[in-house]
C-alpha cells in the first residue's frame, strides 16, 4: 500500500528518551531494558489500533555512556571505539529492542504492522559552537566525589544534572539534514512503522570533496526528531520524557505546570532560564522550530503513562502557535 504523507494528521513522530529503557536506579541490564521497552510500547500499540501511524525515535544517553565506559575499561585490550561508532552501535541495539518489543506486543494483540529499524546519518557542522561548550549528558549518574575523581583522572566534563547526580557532558551540535530522509518517506508511504534517528542519529559531516565523514559527538534526540518530522511532513511531534507536563520553577514550592503553551510563552521561559540546557531546553527549542515551520503543527510533551490521553488532548503539555 502506497500512502501520501502530506496532510496526514494521524502520522506522529514519537520521540522516546533513552531513560525510557534505562531508568534511574536500575543497573541498566539488557533484561531491564527489554522489560522497560515492552512496557513503553504497550500504549503505542493501543494507539496503532486507533489508526495512528508512528515514526519512533529514541535517546541513547545512558546506553552510549555505558559503551564508552566499556571502551575506557578495555582500552589496553581492544582497539578504541570512537563516540560516533558508539552512536551507531546504540542505534542498532536500542532499535532492535524496541522493534522486537513492538512485534511481540502486536502479536499478543492479534494485529500486525511491519516494523523496520533505520539507522540514520545526520549532518552536523564540525565547527559548531557545541564542540567548545559540551551540553549533552551521557552515561550513568555519579556522586559528587566520583565526578571529581573522573574529572581529574579522565579529564571528562561532568556537571550536576537536574538534582539527579553528576553526569558526563559531550558536544551536541545542531542537526542540519538527514541523509536517509528519502528512504524514510518510502517506508512510511508503504505503511511501515519506522524506528529511526536513534540517539539523535549518527553524526556526520561533508568533506570538501562531498564525501561523508563520521563526527565524534551526540546529537540531541529531540532536535533530530524535529528535523525528521519536518522532513516527512508530520504535523504532530510527541516528546516522551520523565514528566507528565512541562513546568516552570520545577521542583520548587511555586512549581507551575502547563497544559498549553504558546510560542510566545515558550520563548519567554527559555530566555528566563527556566529550562536546563541538557534536558528540557532542547525539547522546547525543538518545539519552537517545528511550529515556526508550520503554525498548524503541534508539539506534545508528556510521559509514557499519559501518552494516549495526551494525543487525544486530555493530558500532557500542548505547545501551539498561539
Amino acid at each position: 500500500m502506497n500512502r501520501e504523507l502530506e496532510d496526514d494528521d494521524k502520522l506522529v513522530v514519537l520521540a522516546m528518551g533513552g531513560n525510557a529503557l534505562h531508568q534511574q536506579g536500575q543497573q541498566g541490564t539488557y533484561q531491564e531494558q527489554f522489560a522497560n521497552a515492552r512496557a513503553a510500547v504497550e500504549p503505542i500499540v493501543q494507539l496503532l489500533k486507533k489508526g495512528y501511524r508512528f515514526v519512533l525515535t529514541h535517546g541513547n544517553g545512558p546506553q552510549v555512556g555505558a559503551v564508552m565506559l566499556m571502551v575506557d575499561k578495555a582500552k589496553n585490550e581492544v582497539p578504541e571505539t570512537p563516540l560516533g561508532i558508539a552512536d551507531a552501535m546504540t542505534c542498532g541495539s536500542i532499535g532492535y529492542m524496541i522493534a522486537q518489543s513492538l512485534q511481540n506486543t502486536m502479536i499478543k494483540h492479534n494485529m500486525w504492522k511491519n516494523v523496520v529499524n533505520l539507522p540514520t546519518q545526520i549532518i552536523v557542522d564540525p565547527n559548531d559552537y557545541s564542540f567548545f561548550n559540551p551540553t549533552k549528558p551521557i552515561g550513568k549518574f555519579y556522586s559528587k566525589e566520583e565526578a571529581e575523581t573522573l574529572t581529574d583522572e579522565k579529564k571528562w566534563i561532568l556537571r550536576e544534572d537536574a538534582g539527579r547526580g553528576w553526569r558526563r557532558y559531550v558536544a551536541s551540535p545542531y542537526p542540519i539534514d538527514i541523509i536517509e530522509k528519502e528512504a524514510m518517506k518510502t517506508l512510511i508511504s508503504h505503511d511501515y512503522l519506522v524506528i529511526t534517528g536513534g540517539g539523535g542519529g549518527i553524526p556526520v559531516s561533508h568533506a570538501k570533496d562531498g564525501t561523508i565523514n563520521g563526527v565524534d559527538c551526540v546529537i540531541d534526540k529531540d532536535l533530530a526528531s524535529m528535523k525528521i518530522a519536518l522532513s516527512i511532513g508530520a504535523s504532530t511531534l510527541v516528546i516522551v520524557t520523565g514528566v507528565r507536563k512541562v513546568a516552570i520553577n520545577f521542583g520548587k514550592k511555586e512549581q507551575q505546570d502547563f497544559s498549553t503553551m504558546t510560542l510566545t510563552q515558550v520563548r519567554y521561559h527559555i530566555q528566563a532560564g527556566e529550562f536546563p540546557a541538557g534536558s528540557m531546553k532542547p525539547k522546547m527549542q525543538a518545539a519552537v522550530e517545528f511550529i515556526q515551520a508550520n503554525p498548524k503543527n503541534r508539539v506534545i510533551i508528556t510521559d509514557i503513562d499519559h501518552l494516549s490521553d495526551a494525543l487525544e488532548g486530555k493530558d500532557g503539555t500542548h505547545i501551539v502557535a498561539y
